[in-house]
């Protein structure tokens, strides 16, 4: 068995391919249906989809080195073909993918490390594979561990410490373009997750007059109850776009919102006053030939990643003290990874043992006809008994090698001395 990881993110691919490739929740769930209902590669077992504003990755379990059949499967998701993105992908296997989600979960491989926001998408892939039955025991064990070795990382060292986010760093953007943010009108597009926590850092840095545009007003009114800005809908975009002075999106439309001839209209009832747009949605909200215009000042996420915040240096200095927690949590799945090489023998042993017990026990039944059936059944208790108490040891001490370099010649001897075949499946995990 492999463990596969196929992905792209922020430091492979450009902004205008990863948008091509988000993919919202409900389409992850239709993705993943596909599989559940057999209409992917029967190479692949099991599988899970992590996509975010920065990155979208494939977790997958397969009986195969299955890379093209989840090149495909991509392609078909997204309609994207695969000549479009393979030279930006990665392709992680066995415990390798584990790494690497573990640097995920942990924020180390995030745009800006340490933020918080990435262990909930990881706990939130993983809910998402469960509730389309595509995430079997081993992408369960893998994706707890991580998520565990996540907690661990935030709780024992400084790593999330004074949190900066993609919107944390869109609200520092937008204190420094302009000379007093409390004055400032600000528009923020959208109201989920990523606008609330754009709201709540322009906040504490003083930001007084907020608009939130969404295209529903009642999910607006509650991020405005929590922190007393006002709200509107879609349809008032463009008076709320001609009064702003920042405008902040963060949509999770599938489509632009916010063309260039728009802006270019608004601009001109502006009286020549500067316009600062921050777009942090995946796909864009923003058509980019918006910064045409020469009193128009236009940031994508991709732009925030030079506009870090001064509490980068502290977290980055966490940074060896995450590793060695990633490493304690990898050697514990390392072993749990390489336990399933011998995972099939002990099977093969306890099989063996039952189909001896049956074939002796039916023998003792048939010369002691005059027994009565609660006897029997505690013969028969007896006899599975005895096995179990004889095959303790020896199936523990199997698993306790299989982590070892010695494993292969202790399976091998295993092998001969209960006589059994010596073909049988590999979890490739030395690989």
């Amino acid at each position: 068995m492999y463990i596969l990881c196929l992905g792209l993110n922020h430091n492979t691919a450009p902004l205008n391919l990863r948008e091509k490739l988000a993919l919202d929740e409900n389409v992850v769930r239709i993705a993943l249906a596909r599989l559940a209902c057999g209409h992917v590669s029967s190479s692949i077992m099991e599988l899970a989809i992590l996509s975010t504003c920065n990155r979208i990755e494939l977790y997958a379990t397969s009986s195969q080195n299955a890379f093209a059949d989840l090149e495909m499967f991509l392609s078909d998701v997204t309609a994207v073909p695969v000549d479009a993105f393979i030279l930006h992908t990665y392709r992680f296997q066995n415990m390798e993918a584990a790494r690497h989600l573990f640097e995920v979960a942990a924020g180390l491989d995030s745009l800006v490390v340490g933020e918080p926001q990435i262990l909930g998408q990881v706990t939130r892939t993983l809910e998402l594979a469960r509730g389309q039955n595509t995430a079997g025991s081993v992408l369960n064990r893998i994706f707890q561990a991580a998520i565990h070795a996540g907690k661990r990382t935030r709780t024992e060292t400084a790593i999330s410490r004074n949190p900066a986010s993609v919107s944390s760093l869109a609200a520092s953007l937008s204190e420094r373009a302009v000379q007093n943010i409390s004055e400032t009108q600000i528009v923020i597009l959208g109201a989920g997750e990523m606008a609330e926590l754009a709201v709540e850092a322009l906040r504490k840095r003083g930001a007084q007059k907020i608009l939130v545009v969404n295209r529903t007003l009642e999910r607006a009114q509650n991020l405005i109850q929590r922190w007393g800005a006002q709200a509107t809908t879609f349809e008032n975009i463009l008076p709320a776009l001609e009064s702003a002075d920042i405008l902040i999106s963060s949509t999770g439309a599938p489509h632009t919102l916010i063309s260039a001839q728009m802006v270019n209209e608004i601009m001109k009832n502006r009286m020549e006053r500067p316009l600062v747009l921050i777009d942090i949605a995946v796909p864009r909200d923003i058509d980019p030939d918006v910064a045409h215009h020469p009193m128009v000042t236009l940031y994508d996420i991709d732009n925030l990643n030079t506009k870090l915040e001064h509490s980068l240096a502290e977290r980055m200095g966490e940074v060896p003290q995450v590793k060695n927690i990633l490493e304690e949590e990898l050697s514990v799945f390392d072993e749990y990874w390489r336990s399933l090489d011998m995972l099939p023998l002990i099977a093969d042993i306890r099989q063996n043992a039952e189909s001896i017990r049956q074939t002796e026990l039916e023998k003792t039944l048939r010369r002691l006809p005059d027994l009565t059936e609660v006897e029997r059944n505690h013969i028969e208790a007896m006899t599975q008994a005895l096995v179990k108490k004889l095959l303790h040891a020896p199936t523990n001490r199997l698993r306790a090698e299989a982590a070892t370099p010695r494993a292969s010649e202790f399976a091998a001897i295993a092998r001969t001395l209960f006589n059994l075949s010596d073909e049988y499946p590999t979890t490739n995990a030395a690989d």
